[in-house]
């Protein structure tokens, strides 16, 4: 038979994992997650990271699996996850892959090339750059320089900007340039979800998840990362800001504001990103009928 990844993309607070899960149940299957910071074991209120009971429901991969301690990009991912999906497609004709990391999905489904090493020399220059002039500049420095990739990460973690830029500046051609444009060779199908909502609901939705996550100890979770707080996992939207408010750089009423607004912005980045994939068939959110309707058809039509 055939092998089929389904593939459930869209934005933050879009519902993916709740959608992952009820495909997964209807298949009988297992879930890979495409979430850069839900595999770091110690990030799980500001992450989102499934629940427990989430987790009981259906097998999860890449959720808690790794440190912050330790490197991880979308290179090493693209290789872990091609062995992971070799070994599952043994057990499944059918495996889901669900997450906000559009780089990620990219890496596994098109492949990439080598990046190169870490350049200190122009580390440090941009890392003085963000100290005295701050993140904003390195912001509109990559916009010039790769407007791709600008679209597609958090700008907000100043190591994930310094990264980019670096490749820019080393090689001379845009950071995006080491995706490879041509889908390389797959031996399984891939099914392309996407889950659309209002901007306004999502917005609302991100809103109550931040609300939700600092009465669910968001604070105390990162007062406990304090000591790894220049790791590059710390930079990730929630965690930053919080850091400031420990460093008295602002209020936690404020840092609260600011992980609201750059959550947002994130959302619209990844909502104008995964709009530019053709590959991707759109549902409304809360369609989850809808959704298995059009995979079980894909599947049947293509056996």
């Amino acid at each position: 038979m055939k092998k089929f990844l389904i593939v459930i993309a869209g934005p933050t607070c879009s519902g993916k994992t709740a959608a992952a899960i009820r495909v997964a149940k209807h298949f009988s299957t297992e879930i890979i997650s495409a979430d850069s910071r839900q595999l770091f074991k110690e990030m799980v209120i500001g992450t989102a990271m499934p629940s427990l009971q989430q987790l009981k429901e259906v097998k999860h991969h890449f959720i808690a699996s790794h440190s912050i301690s330790e490197e991880f990009n979308a290179g090493i991912y693209a290789d872990a996850c091609d062995l992971l999906l070799g070994e599952l497609f043994k057990q499944h004709n059918i495996v889901v892959m669900t997450g906000g990391s559009g780089m990620y999905m990219d890496a596994v489904l098109n492949g990439m090339d080598a990046l190169p090493e870490k350049n200190d020399e122009i580390r440090n220059s941009l890392k003085k750059m963000l100290e005295e002039k701050g993140i904003a500049v390195l912001q509109e420095e990559l916009k010039r320089l790769d407007s791709v990739t600008y679209e597609k990460i958090d700008v907000q973690n100043p190591q994930r900007l310094m990264r980019a830029l670096e490749v820019c500046m080393v090689m001379g051609k845009p950071y995006s340039s080491f995706l490879k444009k041509e889908q390389k060779k797959l031996p399984y199908e891939v099914i392309y979800l996407g889950l659309e909502l209002p901007r306004e609901t999502l917005y609302q939705r991100i809103d109550q998840r931040v609300d939700d996550m600092i009465q669910n100890g968001l604070v105390e979770e990162v007062k406990g990362l304090l000591p790894y707080k220049e790791m590059p996992a710390m930079k990730t939207v929630g965690y930053q800001e919080l850091v400031s408010y420990f460093e008295n750089r602002m209020t936690l009423e404020e840092a609260v504001d600011k992980i609201k607004q750059h959550t947002r912005n994130y959302a619209k980045r990844q909502m104008t990103w995964f709009g530019k994939n053709k590959s991707i068939h759109w549902i409304a959110a809360d369609d989850v009928n809808g959704m298995l309707k059009f995979v079980d058809e894909r599947v049947m039509g293509d056996e």
